[in-house]
């Protein structure tokens, strides 16, 4: 295989694999990416609420900072009632715009993941030599939260040919861009081993919400529902749901009370199958026990 120009995993249907328990004899992993985002005033990429007709783009631009200034805020206070860890996927920007955010994101136990350093560009578009000095730069700014960040999420799921290679190189252990599959695996690259994590394009607000046109009860369902199969499916192979927030969409006002009823819910039924963790002590315990394909 030839893993710059190839796919980088084998096909392996998930059945037929090795069996294998999450910690305590657990089942299901499920853990919380929070996208943490920074984007560009009049210019650059961003999610867009509804189209608009103005440059600079108030509208767009201010909901999208809302998520930073409120949203990541409340959701914070549901997450430390529910004693919920999370995995902070940061753009590096974020410590320099919005000064104390990523602190309380360390200091309340999160796993620190890098996001690429803003979400007004895709990481695809630059040459090889900016995105390795762009990797490089991103994991010096986040280790100065004290710990080196060891999970990767590109900045829209971009990646350019060699980005595997480079984060690898760079010392990540996992990357968060391939929604192939529901177990870990691990990812050819010219360096060493690199572990994609499950991190859902479904189970996920942006396209749930902002693509499909769903409110939060909707996007809830749709937790509750990949919840209750993947437990229906645990006796059968062990699993992962990461459920993927955004601050400026799950952190309104209007939303959380959903998020909210459907993780009581889940947290309340207290099932012994389900193991509520971070992406990156999942790829830990994969590398600790050599478990993925």
């Amino acid at each position: 295989m030839n893993p710059v120009s190839d796919v980088r995993y084998p096909y392996r249907p998930i059945i037929g694999r090795p069996d294998y328990d999450w910690p305590d004899g657990k089942r299901l992993a499920i853990y919380l990416g929070v996208n943490h985002e920074v984007f560009d005033f009049g210019g650059g990429l961003g999610a867009e609420l509804a189209p608009s007709q103005t440059d600079p783009d108030v509208m767009n631009y201010a909901w999208r900072d809302y998520g930073n200034r409120v949203g990541a805020w409340r959701l914070f206070e549901l997450f430390d009632r529910l004693d919920l860890p999370t995995t902070a996927l940061l753009n590096a920007d974020i410590l320099d715009r919005c000064p104390g955010l990523a602190e309380a994101c360390r200091d309340r136990g999160d796993e620190i993941a890098a996001h690429g350093r803003t979400n007004a560009r895709a990481q695809a578009t630059m040459s090889h030599t900016s995105e390795r000095r762009m990797i490089a730069d991103v994991t010096q700014r986040l280790a100065t939260l004290g710990i080196r960040p060891t999970g990767w999420l590109g900045p829209w799921i971009s990646e350019s040919a060699i980005t595997p290679d480079l984060l690898a190189a760079e010392g990540y252990r996992y990357v968060l861009d391939w929604a192939h599959d529901d177990q870990p695996t691990r990812l050819a690259t010219t360096h060493s081993s690199l572990l994609s994590i499950p991190y859902s394009q479904e189970i996920n607000d942006l396209p749930a919400v902002i693509q499909r046109h769903q409110e939060a009860d909707g996007f809830a369902t749709m937790i509750r529902a990949a919840v209750a199969q993947l437990l229906s499916e645990a006796d059968r192979r062990p699993s992962v749901l990461g459920i993927a927030l955004h601050p400026y969409i799950m952190g309104q006002a209007h939303r959380v009370p959903a998020l909210a009823k459907i993780l009581e819910e889940l947290r309340e039924a207290n099932d012994p199958r389900i193991w509520w963790t971070t992406a990156g002590a999942i790829a830990e315990h994969v590398e600790t026990h050599d478990l993925a394909v």
